[in-house]
């Protein structure tokens, strides 16, 4: 390969994963900016996106797990990709709105240490009960959009190509919703003021609410989005979460275009150590180990994270 040729593969590789994580982050990243809660059960999320979107979308073929054992070794409504990925954005946000309500609320004014209890025992809650439901074998997706398309000579699928269109709309959008609308201005005084806020006559629990169920859709949408290029598996959720934090804590807590830039360099320094060689020796086992020093390298230059001096929900 020629090195224009290993800098497109790089860059197109990286931009797909760090899609992924940038979705995980942007959730994670307003609800810990905004409501100042530490979710551990963001990866739940996503796992519960990519197996309810694989069921929405076609047939989930079962060799093991209770509904195998029951007979069900076949199911799944066959609706189609477009159909699945509304149902996890409405489905998932439901499922934000209730933890939100019966779990987040009442740990808001307990420690971070608390959060991440509660959140991590819901998450293995939630691993252990798809693993019962449908097993530990892998699942995957049928790439909604078929074929590759060759660019400088590296052949990509369009599916690829559209996880980063799909990101960067969403994205665009929710930074949109929290910088220039009335909702997102509210949201932002209540994050510096929650008091003087509630002076105004302004019911805060209301927004905070629609702010979590907004972070829990993300990640239920880079389940669903991610779900063709990655095998999904109960354990996949708990294999994405520590990644994500990681996005969040170098770009900046609360920062969306900090988890936008810290998602794009943890997918492009995965993909670089994945596609190289040095002297013949194989690089891609140092790709995690990779973006952990990164993160300690900006951590001990900037500890509050690239943008992390911007305002918490810009």
């Amino acid at each position: 390969m020629s090195l224009a040729t290993d800098v497109v593969s790089i860059l197109l590789n990286g931009l797909q994963q760090g899609s992924i994580y940038v979705l995980l982050a942007v959730g994670l990243s307003i609800i810990l900016g905004t409501l100042e809660f530490v979710n551990f059960a963001h990866g739940a999320l996503y796992i519960i996106g990519a197996y309810f979107g694989l069921y929405v979308a076609g047939n989930l073929t079962l060799s093991e797990g209770y509904l195998s054992e029951q007979g069900l070794s076949t199911i799944g409504l066959g609706a189609g990709f477009l159909t699945a990925m509304v149902a996890v954005v409405v489905v998932v946000f439901l499922i934000g709105l209730l933890m939100e309500r019966f779990v987040a609320r009442a740990f808001y004014d307990r420690p971070d240490t608390d959060q991440i209890l509660v959140t991590f025992g819901l998450a293995i809650v939630v691993q252990e009960a798809l693993r019962l439901l449908f097993g530990s074998s892998s699942q995957t997706f049928a790439q909604p959009i078929q074929g590759s398309v060759p660019i400088e000579g590296v052949a990509t699928t369009w599916w690829r190509i559209a996880v980063i269109g799909i990101t960067a709309v969403l994205v665009l959008g929710v930074y949109l919703l929290i910088e220039y609308t009335d909702f997102g201005l509210v949201v932002r005084a209540g994050t510096e003021d929650a008091e003087m806020v509630r002076l105004l006559g302004i019911r805060i629990t209301r927004p905070y609410v629609i702010v979590f169920g907004i972070g829990a859709a993300l990640a239920g949408v880079a389940g669903v989005v991610g779900g063709p290029l990655n095998p999904i598996n109960p354990t996949a959720g708990t294999d994405v979460l520590v990644p994500a934090f990681v996005t969040v804590v170098i770009g900046g807590v609360g920062s969306i275009r900090g988890a936008v830039l810290g998602g794009v360099t943890l997918g492009l320094i995965q993909s670089f150590f994945i596609q190289f060689s040095i002297g013949g020796y194989n690089t891609a086992p140092w790709a995690q180990v990779a973006i952990y020093a990164m993160a300690a390298v900006i951590l001990l230059w900037r500890p509050q994270g690239i943008l992390g001096d911007e305002v918490s929900t810009a």
